[in-house]
């Protein structure tokens, strides 16, 4: 069976514009609309096994972008960190100037 890899959602949302339209249509379809294979090939007028092509080359390509540049892993180490910083904040009653440019941290970094 063909089953989604969620991962490849957050992927998706950090390298999308990297694909081609279709390429990005379809996956839009897939992973945030949850349209079957049936229903995006039905959309776009293709075989279901077209529409499974499209997607799996996608995910490949995506898988790719993220092995070569790593951004959406470097991003999920900053907002650990950022999420860690607020957090011993408070826990060490630190003056408010450097809570609040700590929110600031963890605000900018979350997507």
């Amino acid at each position: 069976m063909f089953e989604k890899n969620l991962n490849l959602g957050y992927l998706l949302d950090f390298y999308g514009e990297l694909l081609s339209e279709r390429k990005r249509s379809v996956m839009d379809m897939y992973y945030n609309e949850d349209f079957s294979l049936a229903e995006i090939a039905a959309e776009i007028g293709i075989s279901r096994q077209g529409a499974r092509d499209i997607i799996k080359k996608s995910e490949e390509e995506l898988l790719f972008y993220e092995e070569k540049l790593g951004l959406a892993k470097k991003l999920k180490r900053v907002e650990a960190s950022a999420s860690q910083l607020q957090q011993m904040a408070k826990e060490h009653s630190l003056p408010k100037t450097i809570e609040d440019k700590i929110a600031e941290l963890v605000e900018a970094v979350e997507l």
